[in-house]
């Protein structure tokens, strides 16, 4: 079996705490819960995702459905380990053969920081700066998302092995940096969020798709976080003149940015143009309010005061930026607000724009950005009431009509509902975060590279009157956060609980900012081993193929490193219509390759598709078909179901699966082969 293999290098001893990491009060009831939400899925869940309950039902069922559309978007790439996906299906528009995309990237670190097992993100931060992920396709923050990781995961030795490609990505993006004025300019488009202010008035209103070309707030305050993290890796790594020099970048941005990008009239972050044409003029400002005008606090950039707090204003106005189904990217005011300039054309429904719609995108930067002005600002003229009304606000849009869960591209801030609900491409969309909303702002958990955290629960008393997050992976330790308004609900007493490694290190305190002393963190050795059979592009080795394949699915479905158990968007291969009692799934290496275990996901339906009655491991040696393992357990549907047996080498490995009755058909969602 191959295997890579890496250590989680943690520092370890802190008197009065135990080595062993240990489980805090089982408040919430993990197995039950995770039965209920995950169904025969639920080990992974058990195994990875910190478990959380809260007297607002409605965030509390958004919470553990991210965490199911997470699931759904890792990807396993084989040797070079796991990525995180934007959209479940191929797009047109993503780097092949792995079908990533860099603008959501940031999201997804800060998201699967709180897997308790880190080699998805890793594996990720890796794939970004050691395999060329982060080809700049758009802009990006993808240097502090990993250093975020390492706050969570503090593993030196990994992270300060990305320095040297995080400084060279960064030296790149000079060829968007107008040396005149020390701004990164960049094309709305380019910026994730096509049809802006900017783009649109550089064609007179009459398109905006591409051109428009501006200096943001976003890239900008991208570029400021991303020296701010090399300059703390650096730190790390005892390169004080690498430290020294994107200090000195970091400053440098935070100072142009707020000299001439803040508009004192608009009282707000806004674009200056880049492009000169016969409607707009370079370094004019844009003429509105956009929303992108908080990503700056989205990484704590502005100074602390009245002038750049009053910004904050325009999400709480009707008028401005605050829709009454969600945040608008610009305002009412607008010209072109709401135009609706591009359609899809195959099924003439609307396209993504960013003239007005609600984009979960900018509402994760808005909240994120709220959370640090609430925690690390004396000037802020926000609440706790704001930050929860904002949540609770976006929670909603993952909400269908009939009372399911999805999250689409963008949605109607006046009417409601989405807007690109486009099939199997719009549903379940990972282009934003919601769970590290929860663990770092209404939970509370602040983390800090040190061993003493702050917790301070964004909390609405008048709206919530209970939450726990258990046993959340911080920094090796398990690490529990309760508020019990009344001291009914978990009977440990009224107010704020921590717990550490089963250690009560915080008891019934009040509701307030909270300074806590952990113990060091612990360490820890994975081993990860390598799907030989995953093939992104699904062209050459490993090849699949089978005796008979559904001709509305493909057969690289089952073997392309993506597993999902949604109806309503199809991933999996099928035999349905052979009219076989049997049917069988093979992969084929381009050589001799040792194996000794399968793992297969099964999907089900309970309508057309259902595990199968039986199956067993077959390997060609030879020219014979030999029997390498047959199941023991029964076959089960939406979940892992794997075969272990001794080590094979061989060219071709198939599963032959005995269907389960005449109406019912397999669904093999992937096979993966150690």
């Amino acid at each position: 079996m191959k295997r890579v293999s890496f250590i989680i290098l943690f520092l370890t001893g802190v008197v009065g705490f135990s080595n062993a990491q240990k489980n805090n009060p089982d408040l919430v009831n993990a197995a039950k819960v995770s039965a209920e939400k995950f169904g025969n899925d639920k080990d992974w869940y058990l195994q990875n995702i910190p478990f959380f309950e809260c007297s607002d039902k409605k965030i509390e069922g958004v919470y553990y459905y991210r965490w199911k559309l997470y699931k759904g978007h890792l990807k396993n790439l084989g040797a070079n380990g796991y990525i995180v996906t934007e959209f479940l299906n191929t797009m047109s528009w993503d780097l092949k053969p792995n079908n990533s995309l860099n603008d959501a990237t940031g999201f997804h670190m800060y998201e699967g920081r709180w897997l308790k097992d880190q080699r998805y993100i890793r594996d990720y931060i890796n794939f970004m700066y050691q395999k060329g992920g982060n080809d700049r396709h758009f802009s990006e923050a993808i240097a502090d998302a990993s250093y975020a990781f390492y706050l969570v995961n503090p593993d030196k030795e990994f992270i300060t092995s990305q320095l040297t490609s995080m400084v060279n990505i960064y030296n790149k993006w000079n060829d968007h940096l107008d040396t005149a004025k020390h701004l990164y300019y960049i094309e709305p488009l380019l910026d994730a969020t096509e049809y802006t202010i900017s783009s649109i008035d550089a064609s007179n209103g009459k398109d905006g798709f591409r051109g428009g070309n501006s200096f943001r707030p976003s890239i900008n305050a991208f570029m400021y976080a991303n020296a701010l993290a090399i300059q703390n890796i650096a730190s790390l790594k005892g390169d004080n003149a690498t430290a020294s020099l994107f200090a000195k970048n970091a400053a440098n941005i935070k100072s142009e940015v707020q000299k001439n990008l803040w508009n004192a009239d608009f009282k707000h972050f806004i674009d200056r143009y880049k492009v000169t044409n016969q409607y707009v003029k370079y370094w004019d400002f844009i003429r509105g309010r956009e929303l992108v005008g908080y990503v700056p606090w989205t990484y704590n950039l502005p100074d602390d005061n009245k002038t750049y707090s009053a910004a904050w204003q325009h999400i709480l106005s009707a008028n401005e930026l605050k829709g009454p189904f969600g945040l608008r990217t610009n305002e009412p005011s607008y010209q072109y607000y709401m135009k609706q300039y591009r359609y899809d054309k195959p099924t003439g429904l609307r396209e993504c724009q960013w003239n007005g719609p609600s984009w979960p995108f900018q509402t994760s930067q808005v909240l994120l950005g709220m959370a640090n002005l609430l925690n690390n600002y004396k000037e802020h003229g926000i609440t706790n009431e704001d930050y929860y009304n904002t949540l609770e606000q976006y929670t909603q849009q993952h909400y269908t009509a009939d009372g399911s869960f999805n999250i689409y591209e963008d949605y109607d801030p006046d009417k409601g509902g989405p807007i690109v609900n486009l099939p199997q491409r719009s549903e379940h969309y990972n282009h934003s975060e919601y769970n590290d909303l929860i663990i770092t702002g209404l939970c509370g958990l602040r983390p800090a590279d040190a061993d003493n955290v702050v917790i301070n629960p964004l909390i609405d008393a008048d709206k919530i009157k209970y939450l726990c997050l258990q046993n959340v992976s911080y920094r090796g330790h398990n690490l529990s956060i309760v508020y019990d308004e009344t001291g009914q609900k978990y009977h440990l007493g009224k107010g704020l609980s921590v717990y550490v490694d089963g250690n009560a290190v915080l008891k019934n305190a009040p509701l307030k900012k909270q300074s806590i002393k952990l113990p060091a963190a612990i360490i820890k050795q994975v081993s990860a081993p390598i799907n030989l059979a995953a093939n992104s592009s699904g062209r050459g080795f490993p090849k699949s193929s089978a005796s008979y394949t559904d001709s509305t699915v493909k057969v690289t479905m089952a073997n392309d490193g993506r597993v999902w158990y949604f109806n309503d968007v199809v991933n999996h291969w099928s035999p349905k219509g052979s009219g076989n009692t049997s049917d069988w799934y093979q992969i084929e290496f381009d050589k001799p390759t040792s194996i000794q275990k399968v793992a297969l996901y099964l999907y089900g339906d309970d309508k057309t598709f259902v595990a199968p009655k039986d199956y067993r491991v077959e390997y060609l040696d030879g020219t014979d078909w030999k029997q390498a393992a047959t199941n023991s357990a029964k076959p089960i549907a939406n979940t892992k179901n794997e075969l272990n047996f001794k080590p094979i080498t061989t060219t071709k490995v198939r599963v032959v699966f005995d269907q389960a009755d005449k109406t019912h058909y397999t669904a093999l969602a992937e096979m993966e082969v150690f």
